[in-house]
């Protein structure tokens, strides 16, 4: 069963009298638990196209289904509830609220869901428990290292039970080994729980081991996949 749909995909940005086509006909498809990687240099699309996905942003042309709806006639506020319930999503600079600790940032996620206030915390230790930060949940940010804090970042994307979650070059701030155990964690989230994952990065090597497929995106078009994909 497809859990998110996107066919002949466009985006275009104008500046001054000038068109920029950054997405130019993007068509995919993804099933439930799948693990999908998007590839490419910078100003390749990658960020666009995620933040197509979810919700952060409207195509110019195509249209994106996630679990069956389209973004494309969702109003303000049901794009706001796609993003809270449907989507969970992972920055490269992690995006955590500095004055909160960590089991703070994950359960103002949970609020965010309408999860039961009684139920927050012993839910948010949970999850931060499942990322291995079950020592962690009362550091602020500036108390964590970069890899802690993904982690704490991850949690908080799947504190809702997404359909999707989308992660946007979420090693890129990394070192090389801190970042290999943030794509292993992802990889074992995905094989675990069953959540989708599209992940962008620069890192083809370190996504080769955990992807389903990879998808090379060059000047906002598809083009050929890199080889090596984990079967």
């Amino acid at each position: 069963m497809s859990t998110l749909r996107a066919h002949d995909l466009t985006k275009t940005y104008r500046k001054g009298r000038v068109e920029i086509d950054v997405l130019r006909g993007l068509s995919f498809e993804l099933e439930r638990g799948e693990f999908l990687t998007i590839v490419g240099r910078s100003g390749s699309g990658k960020s666009t196209l995620l933040n197509l996905l979810g919700g952060l942003d409207r195509a110019t042309g195509g249209r994106i289904e996630v679990g069956g709806r389209d973004l494309s006639a969702m109003s303000r506020g049901e794009l706001t509830r796609h993003r809270r319930e449907t989507v969970g999503m992972i920055f490269q600079s992690f995006n955590l609220i500095s004055s909160r600790s960590a089991l703070a940032n994950v359960t103002l996620a949970l609020a965010f869901g309408d999860h039961p206030r009684s139920d927050r915390g012993r839910r948010g230790r949970e999850l931060l428990e499942a990322v291995g930060l079950g020592d962690r949940v009362d550091h602020v940010p500036s108390e964590l290292s970069g890899g802690e804090a993904q982690r704490v970042a991850i949690a908080r994307a799947i504190a809702n039970d997404p359909d999707v979650v989308l992660a946007d070059e979420p090693t890129g701030n990394l070192d090389s080994a801190t970042a290999d155990e943030i794509i292993a964690l992802l990889g074992r989230l995905n094989r675990e729980s069953g959540v989708t994952i599209v992940m962008v990065t620069h890192d083809e090597p370190g996504a080769r081991s955990v992807s389903d497929r990879m998808l090379r995106l060059l000047d906002g078009r598809f083009v050929e996949a890199p080889e090596g994909v984990a079967a």
